[in-house]
């Protein structure tokens, strides 16, 4: 089961289709992984809560677009939860110039991958993942977001 919680209106008002569009990514990255459809929680939120979370968790008191926690084994096959920040994902796509919705699914890709095993610690991790999203993504219609470099992530 994939929840998708709208705590920041903003995310609704400039993409209304944002719920749809992330659960849809979602399982797509989940079937990607043949991980079946456990359970993702996505949390679309503001830049303060993802600081408030990024600074307990990780210890960076700062916003960023998306975080991801994975959920210890469980017997509801739970994987974890995401949380995105509005103001940085829409400057993000901004920047980029890409649409939000592009970039909330190329986003939600990254972080169910992270919740199913991957990382880009290392040069070799980061192709291998950027690879599986580049075609988890082309299968629902969104371009290539590392093309000339654009859609790099921050690196833990």
């Amino acid at each position: 089961m994939i929840d998708v919680e709208i705590e920041d209106e903003a995310w609704a008002a400039a993409e209304p289709r944002a719920e749809l569009l992330a659960r849809g990514a979602a399982l797509a990255a989940l079937d990607s992984q043949e991980a079946g459809h456990e359970g993702v929680t996505i949390l679309l939120t503001d830049d303060e809560r993802v600081r408030a979370l990024n600074a307990q968790f990780r210890g960076q008191d700062k916003p960023t677009n998306v975080l991801s926690f994975p959920a210890p084994r469980n017997p509801e096959f739970h994987l974890g939860d995401l949380a995105l920040a509005y103001g940085v994902c829409a400057r993000e796509a901004r920047e980029q110039g890409k649409t939000l919705a592009h970039h909330l699914q190329h986003l939600v890709v990254h972080g169910v991958l992270h919740l199913c095993g991957h990382d880009h610690m290392g040069d070799d991790e980061a192709e291998a993942m950027e690879g599986l999203e580049r075609a988890v993504l082309a299968g629902l219609g969104v371009p290539d977001p590392y093309a000339a470099g654009e859609g790099e992530h921050e690196r833990p």
